[in-house]
């Protein structure tokens, strides 16, 4: 079903329109990516309004409202409203400023409510994903596997963080990742103990882990996957954390499953690790949801209140950070199934020494 009739299907009935201005929700709803626009759905009809920069685009793209150019906004949207004799209009909670909700409340003829009962709902429907939405997911981590080995004859000692991430980088555009505002992780050495970590200039020595967090985005749908390498040799005690955080990736991956809480899965992986002597060293959430975004909700962590749901697709990277000294990730992305999970990653996990 269309996602905008699906969104009128599960919106509470005390709402008699929607209005979407994130980017996220409007290439959700109608498939065009843009840096502006307006989508409001009301319950016979939707209309995209958008500037001059993006009509003929959004003429050819959007297909499942009225393509609406953009004049006064307010203007138009309140001859909507009165068209279609809408009372209340709800809103995106966790994006609108709190600048942008006193325009649109004291600028249009109808109350617009404050609460999160439209977020619920389109939060609700993002989360499962659709075959379409899957397959896309399955390609981008796909060729983030790609990536992955074709990186890996480059890592070696003399060559910078920041000279690996211009061939990543290089690899990605032309492997047709949509991203353009690359954010990946490339770091080495002592750095690998900060979770989310800048490459710089620093050069990789023997002895090194080296930790890269990454993913493409294809058809508006992000990867993301971590992997620690060693370059040269190991100690003993990299090898143990390098275990410890396999294993215990390995049994939250088993935990994973439709009706389980989130929580709980983190709970499986953080006791091991705090089990295996390194309490406080996993100070992030086990996962989070991905999509559109490549931070979604729900998220798998101690305080998460929620349950996973078949068709979800969640990360899974445990760490373990020793400060100061070096840290270790390893992050798979997976579809959650009624009896376990399908995991979309397939990168090696295997200890890798170059």
């Amino acid at each position: 079903m269309d996602p905008i009739k699906r969104l009128c299907a599960a919106m509470d009935e005390g709402i008699d329109a929607a209005l979407i201005t994130s980017g996220p929700n409007r290439f959700y709803f109608t498939g065009m990516a843009s840096s502006a626009g307006t989508l409001f759905i009301t319950r016979e009809k939707a209309y995209f309004l958008i500037d001059f920069r993006y009509i003929e685009k959004a003429r050819d793209t959007v297909k499942n409202c009225e393509v609406v150019l953009q004049d006064d906004l307010m203007e138009q949207l309140g001859e909507l409203i009165l068209r279609h004799q809408v009372k209340t209009v709800g809103i995106e909670s966790r994006y609108m400023t709190i600048s942008a909700f006193e325009g649109f409340s004291g600028g249009l003829p109808a109350e617009v409510l404050r609460d999160g009962r439209l977020q619920s709902a389109i939060d609700a429907l993002r989360e499962v994903k659709t075959p379409e939405e899957i397959a896309h997911l399955q390609r981008a981590q796909d060729l983030t596997d790609e990536a992955f080995r074709f990186i890996l004859p480059y890592i070696k000692p003399g060559v910078s963080e920041q000279d690996l991430i211009l061939e990543l980088g290089v690899y990605m555009e032309r492997h047709g990742s949509e991203n353009r505002d690359i954010n990946m992780i490339a770091i080495s050495g002592k750095k690998t103990s900060l979770p989310h970590g800048r490459a710089d200039t620093k050069k990789i020595e023997s002895g090194d882990f080296v930790m890269f967090d990454m993913g493409f985005v294809i058809g508006g749908y992000h990867a993301d996957m971590t992997r620690t390498v060693a370059v040269g040799k190991v100690s003993d005690e990299q090898r143990k954390v390098y275990a410890t955080v396999l294993e215990a990736q390995r049994r939250a991956l088993d935990a994973v499953r439709a009706g389980v809480p989130c929580a709980e899965v983190d709970r499986v992986a953080r006791d091991y690790i705090d089990g295996a002597g390194y309490r406080g060293c996993f100070g992030h959430n086990l996962g989070h949801s991905v999509g559109i975004e490549v931070h979604e909700d729900p998220r798998l962590g101690p305080a998460s209140k929620a349950v996973l749901k078949a068709g979800g697709c969640v990360t899974i990277e445990p760490g373990i950070y020793l400060a100061g000294r070096f840290g270790v990730r390893i992050e798979d992305m997976v579809i959650v199934t009624e009896d376990g999970c399908d995991d979309l990653t397939h990168s090696d996990k295997s200890l890798i020494i170059l």
